[in-house]
């Protein structure tokens, strides 16, 4: 089993980390963001997409983050389960994935590209700007790609910082009532989430604070306080930390 994937934030957490909890065996494949490794021919074979992560098991290719995570559990059910047995809890889990990805994790994800993404290609001549452009696979990629190199609009920034505003204290409000997102047990729903929020306390310190967000601090610390999370964050390389070639 491999995984390719970025470092352990964002969408690739979420796969990294439902491996490193339910103790499976797999070889971390990293590619590098910074050089457009996703993009390339080899890895485009693999997801004619060109986004991670991506999950190869017995020959076979899974993609999309949350959806690895779904068949992790279908594969491995008994191993340190990551759903609940009650079908309800499991539907109230799949709310709160299908929420994330739906919701939660773009607004976020537009300011970290006009935040940090962008400053990646800024440096580049058109020339070569275009020709990183024309090996993206997906249009909507490549319109994203050419805004973060323009900058986005304010208006649009705006709006983005609008929602994020709303995810968190919708997070807050659930997590004053439980300790873990879907039910009583740690599932899915607080990887897939957490793989968003953690370290917002840093990015923005606006919404999530100790004086508003309290809930959500005590439950970013408890998952980052997780054997599965410290040994994660050890032994995965990371863009952020990894020495230039």
């Amino acid at each position: 089993m491999k995984l390719y994937s970025f470092g352990p934030g964002a969408n690739s957490l979420k796969p990294l980390l439902a491996l490193y909890e339910k103790e499976l065996e797999f070889e971390s494949v990293f590619l590098n963001p910074a050089k457009f490794e996703h993009h390339s021919d080899w890895y485009k074979k693999l997801n004619p997409n060109g986004q991670v992560p991506a999950l190869e098991h017995n020959g076979k290719i899974v993609t999309e983050s949350t959806v690895i995570c779904e068949y992790l559990e279908d594969e491995f059910p008994d191993q340190n389960p990551l759903r609940p047995a009650d079908n309800f809890e499991r539907a109230q889990m799949r709310i709160w994935t299908k929420w994330v990805d739906e919701y939660f994790c773009w607004c976020v994800s537009t300011i970290g590209w006009h935040r940090m993404v962008g400053n990646m290609v800024k440096p580049l001549s058109d020339e070569e700007f275009e020709a990183m452009v024309d090996k993206v696979p997906i249009h909507e990629q490549k319109v994203k790609w050419r805004r973060a190199r323009e900058g986005f609009p304010q208006d649009l920034l705006d709006e983005e910082m609008r929602k994020i505003g709303h995810s968190v204290k919708k997070l807050e409000a659930r997590l004053k009532e439980s300790k873990w997102l879907a039910c009583d047990q740690y599932t899915l729903a607080d990887i897939c989430n957490f793989a968003i929020a953690n370290g917002m306390q840093h990015g923005f310190p606006e919404f999530v604070n100790e004086k508003d967000t309290p809930a959500i601090l005590d439950w970013l610390g408890r998952i980052n306080d997780r054997p599965a999370a410290k040994k994660m964050f050890a032994n995965q390389p990371s863009e952020f930390n990894r020495k230039k070639d």
